[in-house]
């Protein structure tokens, strides 16, 4: 993962921003920014580039942030990174953090209190991976911009 200074986007040859980057410390605050800076990423890529980023989408992109986010910060020493790119039809999330150790995920138990947060991702996601690297683990997950909106009249674009 190549890190792209916090706040700005790599941009294609085309101009459409295909990639942000952003350390996060785990200070008070880190989940909701990392949501807010996967809205608003999602959000320029939509309204600045016309790329179709249904607001379903951008939904369970903040959601699959948080997730993954929250589940770096408690299990790994350290700095996390999120990266978050589009990839031809594809939102790629992407968590770095410093422990090697892969999640294993568990079976769904509606009676146990948390630890639901890889099954939710694997729920929502399209694709998901995890790959070491030479220092700490890549989680990635995909979700295809065209995932759409539930069918109906409530469908919102916002």
């Amino acid at each position: 993962m190549e890190p792209v200074p916090p706040g700005e986007d790599a941009t294609g040859t085309d101009g459409i921003p295909f990639e942000t980057t952003v350390a996060l410390d785990g200070k008070e605050g880190c989940i909701a920014r990392a949501r807010r800076l996967t809205g608003d990423f999602l959000t320029r890529v939509r309204h600045r580039h016309g790329l179709p980023v249904p607001g379903r989408v951008r939904d369970l992109s903040q959601l699959v942030v948080s997730e993954l986010v929250t589940n770096a910060l408690r299990h790994a020493p350290g700095p996390v990174l999120l990266q978050l790119r589009i990839a031809d039809d594809t939102v790629e999330i992407v968590v770095w953090d410093t422990d090697p150790v892969l999640p294993v995920p568990r079976p769904p138990d509606p009676t146990r209190v948390g630890g639901h947060g890889l099954e939710i991702v694997r729920a929502v996601a399209q694709e998901l991976d995890a790959l070491r690297e030479p220092v700490g683990k890549r989680i990635i997950a995909r979700l295809g911009l065209s995932a759409g909106e539930p069918p109906g009249p409530t469908a919102s674009d916002g």
